[in-house]
């Protein structure tokens, strides 16, 4: 059985972030990708030079279009820009109970913001209520957990205060911290679950797309029936290999390689360190 996932975000006119990537890691893990558009970006990988909103009734429309005909297994936002967007995405599901990943995505990686001020609050109070887990980098924990982070133990706090928003788990994403020879990221759930996942540090620009693409494949995993924990462990196996199979096009940030994965075989989980 083929199962399917739907992806709510931006369009990425270079390909490697946003619904672009999204589309391709699901095809790579073998989920049929539907999609809401909430903006459009002109985009490459040296940085966004234009963005246009997608009417939140339009975004509504995709949605409620996708969900009245295919059984939807698993659903990831990424750029959702505006508080409008965020009601309109709340809104149009009234909640299913369907596992939802937040990519809470704030800032394009040449630097362009991708979510108004006045978003952050409803995303907050909104939309992450419902998630199944949520998966800040380290600068959008700082946000939505109002703190700033410069150790483990606060890595761990905001984990907790993200829990609180209401989320059922958080995976708060380290690899901003570049002092570090490797990429920990943090998962911890309401339940009391807790483990860190380790890989290592790839010294490469070529990391455009990686929050969306690491949140997609968690997606993905969800989709197929894994669970939270084992999904971001099998996630951070594919955007491991995607980054460290770097493509090396375009002329700054690079797109990561959606394909290497399926390519490794039994060598996916080579670098990838699981500990509590």
């Amino acid at each position: 059985m083929v199962h399917v996932a739907l992806t709510i975000a931006g369009s990425d006119s270079g390909g490697g972030a946003g619904i672009q990537a999204d589309l391709k890691t699901f095809q790579e893990l073998g989920v049929f990708g539907t999609s809401a558009l909430t903006a459009v970006t002109a985009q490459n990988t040296c940085g966004v030079s234009a963005i246009q909103p997608i009417d939140a009734a339009v975004v509504t429309a995709q949605i409620r279009a996708v969900m009245e005909d295919f059984d939807i297994k698993a659903i990831k936002t990424g750029m959702l820009f505006s508080a409008e967007i965020i009601h309109a995405v709340a809104d149009a599901f009234h909640w299913r109970g369907i596992p939802l990943v937040i990519d809470p995505v704030m800032i394009a990686k040449g630097g362009a913001s991708l979510l108004k001020d006045e978003a952050v609050e409803a995303l907050k109070t909104v939309l992450l209520p419902h998630a199944a887990i949520v998966t800040p980098n380290i600068p959008e924990a700082e946000v939505l957990a109002g703190m700033v982070i410069k150790s483990e133990i606060d890595i761990e706090q905001a984990a907790k205060h993200i829990i609180a928003l209401g989320a059922r788990a958080v995976l708060i994403k380290g690899g901003h911290r570049k002092e570090a020879s490797f990429a920990e990221d943090l998962f911890m759930g309401a339940d009391g679950e807790r483990f860190l996942v380790r890989a290592p540090w790839i010294d490469t620009k070529d990391t455009h797309g990686t929050g969306c693409t690491y949140s997609a494949a968690l997606t993905a995993f969800l989709a197929n029936g894994e669970t939270a924990a084992n999904a971001v462990v099998s996630a951070k196996c594919f955007i491991h290999a995607a980054i460290e199979d770097g493509l090396k096009i375009g002329g700054g940030h690079g797109p990561t390689n959606h394909w290497a994965y399926g390519r490794r075989g039994n060598k996916t989980m080579e670098g990838v360190v699981v500990y509590g």
